[in-house]
């Protein structure tokens, strides 16, 4: 008998969170975090946890706007090194948005290394808003290139990171940030003070914080004045914007 060949690993766009809009004007991707070398498939209850609650609040927000949300499940579990799986993924997710909903805005949202891959994915020609919550990033290491900020010109990007973070070092998201900032004046980066990589404890703050952006960069309401004042001050201060207890009770004030 003939071995039959495995069938090659596809990622692929979730369902639709919350009732899908009859029209489609913007989509958010919800990139889960994942490992830095796995070469395992990710489990879809796992993976999809620390992004659904989340995209359904941004569904919420946005269901008058057409929105449409999507967390994207990847291929493997793992980033793997040169092969970027995570951010591959992201791409062929913003393919398959243009392809099924033409030509809209989109948001990539990424935690940890989702964060990461939406950072690295950001140059795609259909993505106008990266927000990247806790990515995890490498080391810096002088025998290896850094992590690229080129293709985020023209992309407006929110980073986001706790200052306790143990698992993803909030020093490197800045440093990133600093360069980015240096060929996109559209960068900003909260810090939450004394959270750790989770940012469980003002976990309400960071999705209205997100919920904000998103709203502002994809149909064009007004930001609330943190957001103003991070885009346009210079670094670090727009780099290192305290992210206030209680932010989102009152939205656009």
């Amino acid at each position: 008998m003939a071995q039959q060949a495995t069938p090659a690993r596809r990622a692929r766009l979730g369902r639709v969170l919350g009732p899908e809009p009859a029209t489609v004007s913007g989509v958010v991707l919800l990139l889960p975090g994942g490992d830095e070398v796995s070469g395992r498939r990710p489990s879809p209850l796992v993976a999809t946890a620390s992004v659904r609650a989340l995209g359904r609040r941004l569904a919420r927000a946005g269901r008058a706007e057409g929105l449409a949300v999507h967390v994207v499940h990847y291929r493997y579990r793992g980033w793997n090194g040169s092969e970027a799986h995570l951010a591959r993924d992201a791409s062929w997710a913003a393919d398959e948005v243009v392809r099924r909903y033409g030509d809209v805005p989109v948001c990539l949202a990424g935690v940890g290394m989702g964060g990461r891959a939406a950072l690295r994915a950001g140059g795609h020609d259909a993505v106008g808003a990266v927000v990247a919550l806790a990515p995890w990033l490498p080391e810096d290491d002088v025998a290896a290139s850094p992590e690229p900020v080129k293709q985020l010109a023209g992309r407006h990007v929110l980073i986001v990171h706790g200052t306790n973070d143990a698992r993803t070092d909030p020093e490197l998201s800045f440093r990133l940030a600093a360069r980015a900032k240096k060929a996109n004046r559209d960068v900003c980066r909260f810090e939450v003070h004394s959270d750790g990589h989770g940012l469980h404890h003002y976990r309400d703050e960071v999705m209205a914080l997100t919920e904000d952006f998103v709203m502002g960069v994809l149909f064009g309401q007004a930001f609330s004045r943190p957001v103003q004042d991070a885009l346009v001050a210079p670094p670090p201060l727009g780099l290192r914007m305290p992210l206030a207890a209680g932010f989102g009770t009152s939205l656009r004030r």
